[in-house]
């Protein structure tokens, strides 16, 4: 049950989300069998290499987050995806190229990291604001649920997908299909026109400014306050679990590389149940206490793993973090989203996607530091209580609570592209 109040539906999707979803999916495609690619080309150089090339897309989306989300209120969601579309197309082509010519030098690898961090700081939080501009707020929860659900669909297969492409045709060959997937969603994006005009005003105040009012709407409204506080407490307790101390407790109970995979895979399992439930049937009318709730069962997923004995067990517990997982995400998302001011929407998918990924760049250097001292079992422990407190402090919050799964504030009215 995701809760014992009836859930908000809205009906039927329009046909312009599923449109652009489509490209969206096709796009995170193509980006999971590159990455896979950089990824696979870093390691035959060694883990510094590796772990190099992962901080040169990580370093220049988390600093340039704000800013894109500034560009995106300023400029247009639309127009700043369109112009990502086209450059990562460029990047990946040349990539392509100078890869088919020299191979995989390690400049060539952190470079192409480089560029791709610094499009995705734009890229992120106008994507992230598209549902928003897309979909009326009573069908936000069940737009979300549909991407969350293709979205870890896409992550199951294009793991396998990435090494058929890599072992077929190499790491050019992966930057062409990454560069043919964002064809897709350039066309995509093509096909609709949100209503969204480049702000007068935010020209005026200029980036700082424009930077700073959205820290101050997420700090003065009670509700998007709780939320991030929220985000940042479930990245940090939650998101390691897979994929730092799953295998960790893995190897400490010797049950080899297989049963770990199947540990991790379970989650999915229970992410895409639950977004696949509300993609159906709608999501909660108090997705604020939903949200808080799905944490609570988070933890308990995540204690069982630390007590799990074997890897049935162990599995189990996977599944029940899934639920919780999926619970969390499927009703803080669309919160959030119809919380924030129309003026706002990029700004603040901007400050969700910092606050998410600063808590987990922390977490997994403290907890790894942790488990290399405790053991992966008693980390495991610390995060159940970690994300079962934060729960509690969620449903003891009356603002988030309370939060309805609605806004006042209308979508603009969509125009047929030209």
């Amino acid at each position: 049950m995701i809760s014992c109040e009836a859930p908000v539906s809205g009906g039927r999707l329009p046909r312009h989300y599923i449109v652009w979803l489509g490209g969206v999916l096709a796009s995170m495609l193509g980006d999971t069998v590159l990455y896979f690619a950089l990824g696979w080309a870093a390691s035959a150089h060694g883990g510094s290499v590796a772990a190099l090339v992962l901080t040169a897309i990580n370093l220049p989306r988390a600093l340039l987050l704000l800013v894109g989300g500034a560009a995106g209120d300023r400029f247009g969601a639309r127009k700043i995806m369109l112009i990502g579309d086209g450059v990562m197309i460029a990047v990946t082509v040349l990539l392509a190229l100078v890869a088919f010519r020299w191979e995989t030098p390690t400049w060539l690898l952190i470079g192409a990291g480089l560029l791709i961090g610094a499009v995705d700081a734009f890229y992120l939080p106008a994507s992230g604001s598209m549902p928003r501009r897309l979909v009326g707020a009573d069908k936000l929860p069940r737009a979300l649920a549909l991407r969350q659900t293709g979205g870890q669909v896409v992550a199951l297969a294009g793991g396998s997908l990435g090494g058929l492409v890599v072992t077929a045709v190499g790491l050019p060959g992966a930057a062409l299909f990454d560069a043919a997937t964002f064809g897709i969603v350039l066309w995509s994006m093509a096909s609709v026109r949100p209503a969204q005009k480049a702000s007068e005003a935010a020209a005026r105040k200029g980036t700082v400014r424009e930077v700073a009012d959205g820290l101050r709407i997420a700090w003065r409204d009670p509700v998007l306050r709780a939320a991030l506080v929220l985000v940042s407490a479930a990245a940090g307790s939650l998101l390691p679990v897979i994929s730092l101390l799953v295998p960790l407790l893995a190897r400490h109970h010797g049950w080899g590389p297989g049963a770990a995979g199947v540990v991790a895979a379970a989650q999915s399992l229970g992410v895409i149940g639950i977004a696949a439930l509300v993609a159906g049937r709608g999501g909660s009318a108090r997705p604020g206490r939903t949200a808080a709730l799905g944490l609570i069962i988070g933890g308990c997923g995540t204690a069982l793993l630390a007590l799990a004995p074997s890897p049935a067990v162990a599995a189990g517990g996977s599944v029940i973090i899934g639920i919780g997982s999926g619970v969390f995400s499927a009703h803080i998302a669309p919160l959030v989203l119809a919380t924030t001011p129309d003026s706002h929407l990029s700004r603040l998918q901007a400050l969700l996607t910092l606050v998410q990924s600063t808590a987990l760049l922390a977490m997994n250097n403290a907890l790894g530091n942790v488990a290399a001292a405790a053991g992966p079992a008693l980390t495991l422990g610390l995060c159940a209580g970690a994300a079962t407190f934060t729960g509690l402090v969620g449903l003891c919050s009356a603002h988030l609570r309370r939060a309805p799964a609605h806004v006042a504030a209308p979508v603009p009215e969509l125009r047929p592209a030209q």
